[in-house]
């Protein structure tokens, strides 16, 4: 999942950011509203962090701005602002959330599992295809109840097939929602990420449950006899 950490505190950004890669998000940070408004209307966004107290342009402002054009996409807004009016604004606005500082990165956690599960109309901690399941609260992949051992990015790529088991999903989406704004599209990572997991699950599966969908992209299956 990629998320937009907007945060003017840059050591307090930094550690945010840090915090969630290490789970296996896709990151990317700024810190004005000005800079924000813009990523989040050009760049595609699983969630926002959003912090109030912004230079260039008010938390509040770009989050008005940002419902104006997408109303999908997920804003917790992470602020100093406690009380109960910048609350009920920031809600009332289009916010999804709000966790004021300072705060637990356990609890931060928690509630963005909680919002990117709602995202997807998710309604437990584990999701599944066949055989295959990820428990999004401990954050592992497991096969038969056994844990299977994954680099961040192929948690990340597993994770993002199972959301979507019933579509086919083509690259491009999985480079917007699995990698950052670094990501090159042309650098072929994306291939070789795609290519070490399906050796993972073929090796316990004996079959290879990612499929490839010419000139579409890759869908996930159930058994060796789903088209």
């Amino acid at each position: 999942m990629r998320i937009l950490v907007v945060e003017d505190e840059l050591d307090l950004q930094e550690a945010i950011a840090e915090g969630l890669r290490i789970e296996g998000y896709a990151v990317d940070t700024c810190s004005n509203g000005e800079d924000a408004y813009e990523l989040a209307y050009v760049g595609i966004y699983d969630l926002i962090i959003l912090d109030l107290n912004l230079p260039k342009m008010d938390g509040l402002k770009v989050l008005d701005k940002i419902r104006e054009e997408k109303k999908e996409v997920k804003v917790l807004i992470l602020s100093a602002r406690s009380s109960v009016n910048d609350k009920v604004k920031g809600l009332d606005i289009g916010a999804n959330d709000y966790l004021t500082k300072p705060f637990d990165f356990a609890e931060l956690e928690a509630r963005i599992r909680n919002l990117l599960r709602w995202k997807f109309v998710q309604e437990n901690n584990l999701l599944s295809c066949g055989d295959i399941k990820i428990d999004l609260s401990k954050r592992i992949a497991l096969i038969d109840e056994n844990e299977l051992m994954l680099t961040k990015k192929e948690f990340a790529l597993l994770e993002y097939f199972l959301l979507n088991h019933e579509r086919v999903v083509s690259q491009e989406e999985l480079i917007e929602h699995v990698w950052d704004q670094n990501a090159d599209s042309f650098s072929g990572a994306i291939r070789v990420h795609i290519a070490t997991l399906r050796k993972k699950l073929k090796a316990i599966l004996d079959y290879d449950p990612i499929r490839t969908k010419i000139g579409e992209g890759y869908f996930i299956t159930k058994n060796d006899g789903d088209s």
